[in-house]
């Protein structure tokens, strides 16, 4: 049987510093491509999810659940809610400018989130050990000081910007020339540090 890895930082670890050319403090993070279900803006039935840069290696993010994001009748349904903090806590990457994948992701569910409902999300970046980068994030109802809902830790690994390159649609990559302000994520610079 082989070992799950897991979502905690290992003793010893440490919180990678903030990326001088992250996102500034307060700006909106942007959407990686624009049909993304869960961020971005051209995805008709998508959570729509907004996340904002915070001063040091965390965010907030936000979402309203709506009728198309119901599991059992009324409520969120919980494989949506796991995506939305997917979603936040991979746009944490922005800020160390790091482009990863979802390795883990651990989602605990302590009230329910019923449809009109806004989720807002806090996530930051508890740890990084050579390409593994560990996250946490809470999700409260109806306002940022509002109860937690929703609980979430993963692990993120460090992997090429050709990773995402190679398997993207042309639609992505026209995605990207068109909106200049993308570029950033793609840049040849991106640092990498395996």
């Amino acid at each position: 049987m082989s070992r799950v890895p897991s979502t905690v930082p290992p003793e010893g670890a440490s919180v990678p510093p903030r990326h001088p050319k992250a996102p500034a403090p307060g700006t909106q993070i942007p959407s990686h491509f624009g049909h993304c279900f869960g961020c971005g803006e051209l995805h008709p039935t998508g959570l729509h999810l907004i996340a904002h840069a915070g001063a040091g290696q965390d965010l907030t993010a936000k979402f309203t659940v709506t009728e198309n994001h119901q599991g059992a009748p009324g409520l969120a349904h919980g494989g949506l809610l796991s995506l939305a903090f997917d979603e936040a806590l991979g746009k944490l990457m922005w800020l160390i400018r790091s482009p990863a994948v979802t390795a883990r992701l651990e989602t605990d569910f302590i009230l329910p989130v019923p449809i009109g409902s806004e989720l807002y999300i806090s996530a930051q970046i508890t740890g990084q050990e050579n390409r593994k980068v560990f996250c946490a994030a809470e999700g409260r109802i109806g306002a940022p000081d509002g109860p937690v809902a929703v609980k979430a830790s993963a692990l993120f690994i460090i992997v090429p910007m050709k990773h995402f390159l190679e398997n993207a649609p042309k639609a992505y990559i026209d995605h990207v020339t068109a909106h200049p302000e993308l570029l950033a994520f793609v840049d040849p610079e991106f640092e990498i540090n395996p």
